[in-house]
């Protein structure tokens, strides 16, 4: 078994990382403090082609798999960003495969070049106050009114939608009937923004202050028929296609940040000098340390398998179960990974200067989405595993 980078994913990884080393974590931390979007970072992903890597060629991308996407998710975050790349560019791609996935020609030609560039961004609307992990509990609904659609409901936690191009819309077309499964019915829409329909207020959270998060609130919003994204009533099943990849990129990301803050820790740990000796001598402090270097470079490998399964069927079973492994143990070495580092600097990593306390923060969202930690454990534990469902 061959584990080492093809000339060719080494050469996109080393681009990541020069790009990565001109937003570097001062870049990052600025941002957080003033809650500004890092519309730079992003156009230079875009201008250097990282949101076409999975467009074909036709629509001007490169049409490469998500093993390429994972090797740039974590080289981005592991060259300076964090976790803040792995959310920006994440954005940017889900609207491409989407697109790319379940969209006719007449929607591929309109939207995919200027998202393989980066000109067009995609937020995603999912979740609800009443529909989190259980998605299939969402209430907007989309009513079929002549050739138009008419949209009431809302939304909750939709990031980013703000610095957006277009909504990724996700409403009920038909009424959970009895008898019928839950996930028929809903429907996945592509809508152009902004709306006159579509308002969004945020909401003040933890971390990640660079891209707002919205609660978003839709009243007759009128889309022409031709905003449906593959067919009617089948949007669930649509986006399975995307959700996996979704949870592979962020274990991607995950690793990349938790590889960041252990290079960090390290220098410090070598450098600092406490009684005459650097702190790196201790082994309270070194064994921690390597410990959690074992994990994350474990759960690489996971997130390579996981992308390999995917590029050779993404409808097999194998490609769901371990894409879900790939997230559980990438984004729990991660969080063992940021807190060992802030850790090693004492009171110091506390502050805002050393950047471990924000990838420390940043890394406890990719526990809670794109989905929890908790779920991914019963999907493994039924689907896996083989034992009875338990929610």
């Amino acid at each position: 078994m061959d584990f080492d980078l093809s000339p060719e994913q080494q050469m996109m990884a080393d681009t990541a990382i020069q790009i990565s080393a001109r937003f570097d974590p001062e870049y990052w931390r600025d941002k957080d403090e003033s809650g500004t979007y890092p519309s730079e970072f992003i156009a230079e992903i875009g201008k250097q082609g990282f949101f076409g890597l999975p467009v074909p060629e036709a629509y001007g991308g490169m049409g490469l798999g998500l093993t390429e996407l994972s090797v740039a998710m974590e080289a981005l975050c592991r060259g300076g960003g964090g976790g803040g790349p792995a959310l920006g560019y994440l954005f940017g791609l889900l609207g491409n495969l989407s697109v790319l996935h379940h969209g006719n020609e007449e929607q591929k030609r309109r939207y995919l070049p200027d998202m393989a560039t980066g000109k067009k961004i995609s937020a995603f609307a999912l979740s609800e106050p009443e529909a989190g992990t259980n998605s299939l509990n969402i209430t907007t609904f989309a009513r079929h009114e002549g050739d138009e659609f008419v949209i009431n409901g809302g939304k909750w936690f939709i990031t980013n939608i703000e610095n957006s191009d277009a909504l990724l819309l996700v409403a009920r077309t038909e009424k959970p009937q009895e008898g019928k499964s839950k996930a028929s019915g809903i429907s996945l829409f592509l809508i152009d923004l902004p709306q006159a329909g579509i308002t969004h207020t945020p909401i003040p959270k933890h971390g990640f202050n660079y891209y707002k998060s919205n609660q978003v609130f839709i009243e007759d919003l009128r889309v022409h028929e031709s905003c449906l994204l593959g067919d009617e009533g089948r949007g669930f099943y649509n986006l399975l296609g995307t959700l996996n990849p979704e949870r592979v990129l962020i274990a991607a990301g995950a690793v990349g940040t938790a590889r960041l803050a252990l290079s960090r820790a390290v220098i410090y740990a070598g450098e600092r000098n406490v009684f005459g000796v650097p702190i790196g001598m201790h082994q309270a402090v070194q064994h921690p340390l390597a410990a959690a270097y074992a994990k994350v470079e474990s759960a690489w490998l996971m997130v390579l398998k996981a992308a390999t399964l995917n590029d050779i069927d993404n409808t097999d079973k194998a490609a769901g179960d371990f894409a879900n492994m790939a997230k559980f143990v990438a984004v729990e070495s991660c969080i063992e990974a940021c807190y060992h580092a802030m850790q090693t600097y004492g009171g110091a990593g506390y502050a805002r200067e050393y950047h471990q306390e924000r990838w420390w923060r940043e890394a406890q969202l990719f526990r809670l989405a794109p989905l929890t930690q908790q779920i991914t454990l019963n999907y493994i534990g039924e689907h896996v595993l083989g034992l009875p469902k338990s929610y």
